[in-house]
Formats: C-alpha cells, structure tokens, sequence
C-alpha cells in the first residue's frame, strides 16, 4: 500500500503545477468512516444477556455491553471496564467489591448506577434461561447496591468470580429497560459499550457504530462495523472470495483454511493459538441408551481423532485427549492414558459386561452450519458402526433448535464447540461436567464437584494443577464427554484492513474496535 500511496502523492504534484483542480481528485473524508464488514458462522441465540452462554452472542455482547472488568488483549487477568476498581475484600474470597466510573450513559440516557449492576447480575440467575449463563454465577449468593458500589457475597471461596465477571454474563443492562424476570423481546438493546447496536436482523447481520460516550478499558471507539452472518463455512467462504466482506473469521471451512497463504499480498493473514475445544458429550440420564459408563467407554475405545483431525479438518485442528486444552493450567492426556488406540474388542467386552442388545442404538445431533458439523458426525458414525456394535442416528438442526434440544435431553449424544469464558481451567470445570452442567448431560460426581470447588481457593492460579490433572481422569474413566479436537484461532481480511491479529485471542472478547482502514 506504502507504494501505491507515494505514486498519487506524485501524480497530486504534477496535476497541481499544470493547474488542474486536485480536489476534485482526492478521496472522500467519508471513505475512512466506511463500515468494515466482517463474515462469521457464528450465531447469536439472545440479544438479551440472560438468555445466551454462546460465542456469537457474547462477541456481539462485548462490543455493545460493558461488564465491570474486562480482558485486555492477550491478557490472563481481568481489568476494570465499566468499575473503576474491583478487588476481594477479604482474605477468605468470598467477598468481591467493585466502584463503578462515574457518568457512564446508556442510551436512554440512564446514569450506570450499582442498583443496574445489581439488577443485571440477579435477573440472570432469576430468569435462569435453559440456554443462559446462570451456571457461571453458582458461587454467587447476594448483590448489594450502594451509590456508585456494588458489593458481591458469594456462598463458597471464587478466585475465578472476576474472571465470570468479566464475560458476557456480566454484561450491564438498563434496570429500566429490562424485565427483571424474563429475557427482553424484540432488537433493541441498552448497552454502554464501545458500540451501539443500531440494526439487527437474526441470522443476517447487525450494524454497529461507535459509541462516542463510551468510558471503559478500550479507551476509545472503532470503526463503523457491519456484521454478516452466515449459514456455514461453504457460504462465508463464497462471500470472502467474492470480497463482499472485509473480514472473514469463525469459521471458514477447513479446505480455506488449509489453504491460506500468509504471503498472498491480496490478504492478511492471522493465525494464533486458541484454547477453543470441540467435545462430544453423551446423555448419562437414565432414559438413556448411553446412561450405563460401560457404553460410554465403549464409544471411547472406538473413536479415532487423528483421522478426524486430518479427513475432517484438513490439518486445522489437534486431536485433543483431555478435557482441558493445551496450554491451560493442569492439562493432561487422560483420555490417551485410558483409551490409546482403537480396540473393538476391549469395546465388545464392555457391552458384553453392560448387558446390552446389540448394536446400542442411540441418536446423535449438531447444529447445522457450525463448521463442519455434518462431515464429522458422518465420520464418527462411521467409525462407531464399523464394529457393528453401534447404529448412529445422525441429525443436524438449526442452532436455536439444536441448543433447546441437548439441554432438554432429547438428544443421546452432540457434539458443540467450548469457547473459553475466560482463560482459565476452571471454565472447563463446572460449566462442562460439575453438577447442573450447562450441557445438561446428567452427569454428577462428588469428587469432581469437590475439586473444582477445591480449585477456586486459590488467588494463585498455578496451585490449582494438582485438583484438574485429578478431574480429568475422573472424566476419562465416567465419560461425561469424549475431548475430540482443539483449534487455532483464523481471521483473514483484506489488504487495507488492519488489526485483524487483535480480534479474538480466546478471552471470550471479539474486539471490533481494533479493525481499521489501512
């Protein structure tokens, strides 16, 4: 771009000594205001944050929200947003204090006040949304509001209760614009983010302009952003190269991916380490045909993640073998400790054991258009009914569907992609396999809910790695869930849109505002 500048500069002089109106030849001042359009597969359940725990509500979340605290990018510890300071007030973290900025506005012209932060924090766990966050805020016993000071109470010792703060369940609503006891209709949302959300169409896009009254950790706005959403990878992948998007990310099908050429001058290229996850979780309720663990072990026996990792996914993700991802705190290979390799036998004897009629019929669902749902569920069946031990019914459904079934429990097994809340193995933890799951597999262990409330004790994240390294091979011998994949983080953009390498680092926080023209 540098060279293309200095030849207009060149050509400016010319055309300004032979007389001619230059003027007429500059660009627009409007062209740096242009909206940056930006592609994602990604979908938004809830405009309301009491009634989404997804990755594409709560990307749109942190850019029209504020939370108290936030992440900075590429950080591992949350910082103030809509607070001013946050600290525990006691030695045995179990009481959290936070002092909101003064003069936040949302756009009804409200002031922040704690009685919203208050009201945010229990409508979610009143409304208790089948699809919602409430489980992240199960340590929380009481709100108290006082001026401009909110004051958490929490029932056991949270070290991660500011890490919860800081997603998109935190996020802050107008108290007069929000029912406080059930999730709000319609496309208008009160948020004192660095955007507001001026048009939304679901499942289409949603337009967002900078917020000029934003006072938070960004320090500053963006530019005007369009966000397109698509049905799949196949579509978003027909929309970047016919550059109807600026910004292609989350997620473009494997073959792109694989394909993708940091040195191609036509685009930029950012790849990073995520600590994204894809598990398969099986239905352990007693209706069930997965309820009895030797079932569930057999499965595990029989699944092969390096050819999923290579047939399904082109190279683009890792097979994982544990329910914490690499580079996380207490990561281990539990699932390759008990399961090393493929043994149809060892599968056998464990439904020979378990006393069940042959094959264990059972049904499989995902959600349709997330990534390359239907071409894994298409391998995994395959893999399972090649023993004969297994006959898979495979479905995809829309995403909103799709999530009602699985929590419901009409489903005998799903596979979901986990986005990390935030970075730290607890979010692994409780929302994945504690008891009430937000997966709603059934599943329930003491021990487990014993270490991971064992692991909130300590301020010093490195001590918890003894507790998750036990957790896990909990959850290799109950089977709750198979790990299958952890992914890398992709975004691609145009040559003249820049920050692309800022939007997403796996903090569960889609900072729109580090795009910009170049």
């Amino acid at each position: 771009m540098r060279s293309v500048r200095i030849r207009i500069l060149l050509a400016l002089l010319v055309l300004a000594i032979v007389g001619v109106g230059v003027w007429q030849l500059l660009p627009s001042d409007g062209d740096d205001d242009k909206a940056i359009t930006v592609g994602t597969t990604d979908a938004v359940t809830s405009l309301d944050p009491a009634g989404a725990y997804d990755a594409g509500s709560w990307a749109l979340y942190s850019n029209v929200f504020q939370s108290l605290l936030t992440f900075e990018s590429s950080g591992a510890t949350p910082v103030p947003d809509a607070a001013k300071s946050c600290a525990f007030t006691d030695t045995g973290l179990r009481t959290y204090r936070c002092r909101l900025r003064e003069g936040l506005k949302f756009p009804s012209g409200q002031t922040m006040t704690a009685e919203d932060v208050k009201f945010s924090f229990d409508r979610v766990k009143k409304i208790n949304s089948d699809v919602g966050p409430a489980s992240l805020f199960e340590t929380l016993g009481s709100v108290d509001a006082s001026g401009m000071t909110v004051t958490f109470h929490l029932t056991t010792p949270d070290a991660t209760f500011p890490f919860k703060v800081a997603t998109g369940a935190g996020s802050i609503v107008d108290h007069t614009r929000y029912p406080k006891d059930a999730l709000r209709s319609g496309t208008d949302v009160d948020g004192t983010g660095p955007y507001r959300l001026t048009r939304y169409t679901k499942g289409k896009s949603a337009t967002l302009e900078p917020n000029g009254s934003y006072d938070g950790a960004v320090g500053g706005t963006g530019k005007p952003v369009e966000l397109h959403y698509f049905d799949d990878g196949t579509a978003l992948d027909t929309a970047w190269q016919n550059k109807t998007v600026d910004v292609a990310t989350r997620t473009l099908t494997p073959k792109v991916l694989a394909g993708l050429n940091p040195s191609d001058p036509d685009q930029r290229v950012s790849e990073s380490d995520s600590s994204e996850t894809r598990n398969l979780y099986l239905n352990t309720h007693g209706s069930s045909p997965l309820h009895d663990v030797r079932v569930r072990r057999a499965i595990a026996w029989l699944l092969n993640r390096e050819e999923l990792a290579s047939d399904v996914y082109d190279g683009t993700v890792d097979p994982l073998y544990s329910l914490i991802p690499a580079g996380l705190t207490g990561h281990t290979t539990s699932f390759f400790d008990a399961y090393p390799a493929q043994d149809a036998k060892k599968a056998r004897d464990l439904l020979r054991q378990a006393g069940v009629s042959l094959p264990v019929h059972f049904t499989y669902g995902y959600g349709a258009g997330r990534g390359a749902g239907a071409e894994e569920a298409a391998l995994i069946k395959k893999q399972l009914e090649a023993s004969g031990l297994f006959k898979v019914d495979v479905k995809g459904y829309e995403w909103t569907d799709f999530q009602k079934r699985y929590t419901s429990g009409k489903l005998d097994a799903w596979a979901v992609g986990w986005v990390a809340d935030y970075p730290d193995p607890d979010t692994f933890g409780a929302p994945l396999v504690g008891t009430g799951s937000s997966m709603n597999t059934g599943y329930s262990d003491k021990d487990v809910d014993s270490l991971i409330t064992d692991s909130r004790r300590y301020a010093d994240r490195s001590r918890v790695a003894a507790d998750f390294r036990s957790l896990q091979a909990h959850v290799a011998d109950d089977v709750p869930l198979i790990p299958l994949w952890q992914q890398k983080e992709y975004v691609v953009t145009t040559e003249d849109v820049g920050g692309g390498q800022y939007l997403s680092d796996g903090t569960g926080v889609f900072r729109l505002w580090k795009l910009t023209w170049i």
